[in-house]
């Protein structure tokens, strides 16, 4: 008996893969569960084990390819056997969600809202009854509207790309290419829709906000924005701002460049998954939320001698020699406590609903610099974690991050970020916030330099620590006050283990 397997949903957000590797010829013989693909995502490598046990009769893709989800990747030969449960195959997917009840109401909650934005644009396109990309009352996605999302959408990489830097949900494009295929101008179509019908939503939201304020109602249906002003105060022009601020942006003039082979020999190369998922992170980081960074320093003296005299004391207890009570742990556990005491730094901002979305749970990301570029994998529950806990797990995730071998769930659910750039060298930087979190933490290299204290010149080991927030949910003081708290702590190493 033949059967085909398809690339699986290889976790939320993911819609396409570059095949890395092929580990099986045609003709093999392979097992359930044997690796017989390795593929890179815009967020890990991942092998790809077999569901069934037989031969492999054709290979449809090859190393450099980009397949997408739902794509026939290869043929088996099984014999008189039915094919095995399609779970093995799910069970890729549901590696890259969280299991606990909690996590998987605030998936539903904010699938919900992301599901509800692109309403207004499909209202817009019935409205309008114009032009190709005018979808019928029938097919409108309208507020309630259930969406097949198990049908593949044929889209080209490029494509799928375009969609997903301007937040558009392919599934609720209207396609207008042969074979039901999406193109560029249907997906820029809709982001421009998406635009207009949010200003007119707006300036309708206003109008009959006033309307029922002149009538003396208070039924009138208030904007994002008005929320927004509500919660932090003040008022502003509701015509600006809003979620779609960088797809406008992006669905406007493409940007001109200079030709630059004419000044000289070039080399044009792919903007590979990794680093264009980072390029797009950093793009919607920066434009999305208002960064201030503030800088301090900590006396680390009496912590680098703690480090330096139980140095081994977590090699031996693991047996693995990578397991140190490095200062990246005793800093993870610091800012795990500030967080707990300064709320507003473990939450995210919802410009949508115009809501402060504040984490019960700390998650703590740790940047690793690899090959392929910065990724961010995840101590998840930090703050129930003990020192050599923490320092186990940030080995394991350090060491599978860089051979690519990280698991996908270990790359989600982080609240806050903490970066080290003091094995590279530097003294300070200001870092970006890994979106949609509200700060991270970075610290440099600590060195020793000469200290003032009651009038003598002694020597310290002084460790530069420096935090990028989010200003629309912190201030200044609250940032220092937070920074403040991690020093303490990092100062006076025995009370910090001790937890007086």
């Amino acid at each position: 008996m033949t059967v085909e397997f398809k690339l699986p949903d290889l976790g939320e957000g993911i819609h396409e893969a570059e095949i890395i590797g092929v580990k099986v010829k045609e003709g093999e013989n392979v097992k359930e569960d044997q690796p017989i693909f390795e593929v890179e995502t815009d967020k890990a490598v991942v092998e790809i084990p077999s569901p069934y046990a037989g031969i492999i009769t054709k290979i449809f893709v090859s190393p450099g390819q980009t397949v997408t989800v739902g794509s026939v990747m290869v043929a088996y030969d099984i014999g008189g056997a039915e094919p095995a449960n399609q779970a093995k195959t799910a069970a890729l997917a549901e590696s890259a969600t969280e299991s606990s009840a909690n996590s998987k109401a605030t998936s539903t909650k904010e699938s919900t809202q992301k599901s509800a934005m692109p309403a207004a644009p499909a209202r817009e396109l019935v409205a309008s009854g114009n032009g190709k990309h005018s979808a019928s009352a029938s097919t409108a996605a309208s507020v309630g509207a259930v969406v097949d999302r198990s049908r593949p959408i044929p889209a080209a990489p490029a494509i799928r790309r375009l969609a997903r830097e301007l937040n558009v949900d392919l599934y609720l494009v209207r396609a207008s290419g042969p074979a039901g295929r999406v193109t560029r101008e249907d997906v820029m179509a809709y982001a421009a829709g998406s635009l207009e019908s949010r200003i007119q939503d707006n300036t309708a939201g206003g109008a009959t906000a006033s309307r029922a304020a002149e009538a003396g109602t208070a039924s009138a249906p208030r904007s994002s924005a008005a929320s927004m002003a509500e919660k932090f105060g003040g008022g502003g022009d509701e015509k600006g701002g809003g979620p779609l601020n960088f797809a406008a942006r992006a669905a406007g003039q493409a940007i001109e460049y200079p030709d630059f082979a004419k000044f000289g020999k070039v080399e044009r190369m792919p903007l590979k998954s990794i680093r264009r998922k980072i390029a797009q992170s950093m793009t919607q980081s920066w434009t999305h939320i208002p960064h201030v960074t503030t800088f301090d320093e900590a006396n680390v003296t009496d912590l680098s001698k703690m480090i330096s005299k139980y140095e081994k004391e977590y090699a031996e207890r693991s047996g693995n020699p990578k397991v140190r009570p490095t200062m990246t742990v005793f800093v993870l556990k610091a800012v795990a406590s500030a967080l707990q005491r300064f709320p507003q730094f473990n939450s995210s901002l919802d410009e949508n609903s115009g809501e402060i979305v504040v984490k019960h749970y700390f998650n703590l990301g740790v940047a690793v610099a690899t090959e392929r570029g910065l990724i961010v994998p995840v101590i998840k529950n930090i703050n129930e974690k003990s020192f050599y806990e923490v320092a186990v797990e940030l080995a394991d995730i350090a060491a599978k991050t860089r051979s690519g071998k990280i698991e996908l769930d270990r790359l989600q659910g982080g609240t806050f970020t903490v970066t080290n750039i003091g094995a590279i060298g530097g003294t300070g930087a200001a870092p970006m916030i890994n979106f949609p979190e509200a700060a991270i933490l970075g610290m440099a290299r600590a060195a020793e330099k000469p200290i003032v204290k009651n009038g003598n010149i002694e020597v310290g080991t002084i460790l530069p620590i420096f935090m990028s927030f989010d200003h629309r949910l912190a201030d200044g003081a609250e940032a220092a006050y937070f920074v403040q708290h991690v020093v303490k702590l990092l100062e006076d190493p025995f009370k910090f283990v001790l937890d007086i």
